[in-house]
């Protein structure tokens, strides 16, 4: 990662933080910068393929941003995993599964087609696209215009 990238998101951090706390009550203990997300996101792929992809995404989301986990390494994922129902053997082969792989660079090939860069990202009605962390009141405004077209 190219240091002036890592630098710009550290000096927004504060700002994310404060706006967690302000917009959302929600208190951030960020877990560690520049790590490898690959394998929490072909676990994903495994996790929707099980019926419990919102519940996996829910404990990784919440395992990173607000307990600090270090969501690249296979044994942090695994207790997630099994935190959520899933067989804990299971998912660390699906870890290793070329298919699920695949799965997950056609996402990250679709992101870079909608011009994603980072996260959170959202795309409203395949249309709209709101980049970076915001405050409430800007995706409610993108919401309510999606729905008044």
């Amino acid at each position: 990662m190219p240091p002036e990238y890592s630098a710009r998101i550290e000096a927004a951090r504060p700002r994310l933080v404060a706006m967690a706390r302000e917009q959302y009550d929600l208190e951030l203990n960020v877990g560690p910068f520049g790590i490898d997300s690959r394998p929490a996101l072909i676990g994903a792929k495994y996790a929707e393929a099980q019926g419990v992809g919102e519940a996996y995404h829910t404990a990784v989301f919440r395992a990173y941003w607000q307990e600090a986990q270090d969501i690249g390494r296979p044994d942090v994922l695994a207790d997630l995993a099994a935190g959520v129902g899933l067989d804990r053997a299971a998912f660390a082969a699906a870890l290793d599964d070329a298919g699920f792989l695949a799965q997950m660079l056609a996402d990250v090939e679709q992101a870079h087609a909608y011009g994603l860069g980072g996260v959170p990202a959202l795309v409203y009605n395949n249309k709209y696209l709101v980049s970076g962390a915001q405050p409430y009141a800007v995706l409610a405004q993108v919401a309510e215009n999606v729905l008044a077209e």
